[in-house]
């Protein structure tokens, strides 16, 4: 019984300390995402699961406008890739999967990263949380 319910409260341990971590993890990965979608890194990655073979991913940039919280337009840049063939047609525009795809990426790093940074620390954590309820259970005692 005594080792049931170690690995139980193990896993407990883990799911919580994956749950804090992920708190973390998550919101500066999907972040990060957003601010490097259109860096040549992103677009080396992504390009070619998003453009037809035998053609060049490039970020094309263009001005646009925005509605800011008063309802007022202002000025704004946007943001497409495009995939240029070799005479540098474009064969195809991509105004925004290419984005979400890069921070699917980066999010399921974030994801991994959670969990193993949860498998390194969970047990700490389970020593201290131990150390903890048996200081108190000590204390009760007395």
């Amino acid at each position: 019984m005594k080792s049931s319910t170690g690995v139980i409260s193990g896993c407990i341990v883990w799911v919580l300390v994956f749950a804090i971590i992920g708190t973390c993890v998550f919101p500066v990965t999907m972040a990060l995402g957003g601010v490097t979608s259109a860096t040549n890194f992103a677009v080396g990655i992504v390009g070619p699961m998003v453009c037809p073979k035998e053609t060049t991913p490039k970020i094309h940039t263009y001005a646009t406008t925005a509605t800011d919280s008063n309802g007022f337009e202002t000025p704004a840049t946007g943001y497409e890739m495009q995939c240029l063939d070799a005479s540098g047609q474009v064969v195809k525009t991509d105004p925004i999967a290419f984005a979400f795809i890069w921070m699917g990426i980066l999010a399921t790093a974030g994801i991994v990263l959670a969990i193993i940074l949860a498998f390194v620390l969970a047990t700490p954590a389970g020593i201290l949380i131990g150390r903890m309820f048996r200081k108190k259970e000590s204390t009760a005692t007395i």
